[in-house]
């Protein structure tokens, strides 16, 4: 299988664990996905026929796209959309099997739908996907880890209170799963737009994203744990705003650094940026509310874990 893009920065993931190990019964594979609006997700699944034909949102995508039968497996052999009982999502609360519609409403999408199926077709045990994200957060203010000094960000201590509280009794969110070992994988993060337009933040980004990994491994006492960043790459290739560009080379930098060589990887994602005349939208700081935009981006995120757990050999 490749499942390493060009795109990516790829090391080792290191299978990580928050509960005990049950009898006869391979686990429950975790993943968290966090991050600010673009994690949420803005990514259109109706079409809207005044809006370029319904280009760019998902019903268009696998019904009538150029690219259609790559995304025929989310319509399920009586034409609703697929749900997957193997792969289990909650959000802030919202919960069920993965499907379109667990964005920032019942219309929308954002990585989850990728990066779901890519892990859930790795795996034939079950996988469950947290899925931890709100809009206009920063990471120079709202996710501002212990380790950048000053006041920690609600948004942070929310993160971490959500992963150790579900950690603790992963039965009581998934009750389906009772009795099952968890495995806690590894985090997927999708972030940046509001230190991309903030000059303090975006100076300080690469130090508070490295800050932020070091202590969430901290909190959660897994001091390996796998960290894929998905760039902040709204705007597409042609991109020439210093502080976006320079936001997106502090996210690669990370992953390069030598402390995180084999634990943390970057995912390229201004390839998949859409112009706003194929999407529903303008919004280009939601990548213009394209579904395919989202859905690549989760796949990317999907694979880079892939690509980790295979050189670790623990898949």
């Amino acid at each position: 299988m490749d499942v390493i893009s060009r795109t990516l920065v790829v090391p080792l993931l290191l299978c990580l664990s928050l509960s005990g190990r049950s009898s006869g019964e391979t686990p429950v594979r975790v993943f968290i996905l966090a991050g600010q609006s673009n994690m949420v997700g803005a990514g259109q699944v109706r079409a809207n026929p005044d809006r370029h034909e319904g280009q760019g949102s998902l019903e268009w995508l696998v019904d009538s796209s150029p690219e259609k039968a790559r995304y025929a497996h989310l319509r399920d052999e009586d034409g609703e959309w697929t749900e997957r009982d193997d792969v289990r999502v909650w959000f802030l609360g919202r919960k069920g099997p993965l499907r379109p519609g667990f964005g920032s409403n019942d219309n929308t999408i954002g990585p989850e739908l990728g990066f779901g199926t890519v892990v859930g077709d790795f795996y034939d045990e079950p996988v469950a996907l947290l899925k931890i994200a709100w809009g206009g957060k920063a990471i120079g203010r709202e996710f501002r880890p212990p380790s950048s000094g000053g006041e920690v960000g609600a948004e942070y201590r929310l993160l971490v209170e959500n992963v150790k509280r579900i950690m603790a009794d992963p039965a009581a969110v998934f009750p389906e799963f009772k009795g099952r070992e968890f495995e806690l994988m590894g985090i997927g993060w999708h972030q940046g737009w509001n230190d991309r337009v903030n000059q303090a933040f975006n100076d300080a980004y690469e130090e508070n994203l490295s800050n932020l990994i070091r202590d969430l491994r901290k909190e959660i006492a897994k001091p390996e744990l796998p960290f894929v960043i998905a760039e902040t790459g709204m705007s597409g290739p042609d991109e020439k705003h210093p502080r976006a560009l320079s936001l997106m080379a502090a996210q690669a930098a990370v992953a390069g650094r030598p402390e995180f060589e084999g634990t943390v990887a970057f995912v390229g994602t201004r390839d998949f940026y859409r112009p706003p005349d194929r999407s529903p939208s303008r919004q280009g700081y939601h990548w213009n509310s394209n579904a395919e935009t989202y859905y690549l981006i989760g796949e990317g995120m999907g694979k880079a874990m892939l690509g980790l757990v295979e050189l670790s050999g623990k898949d």
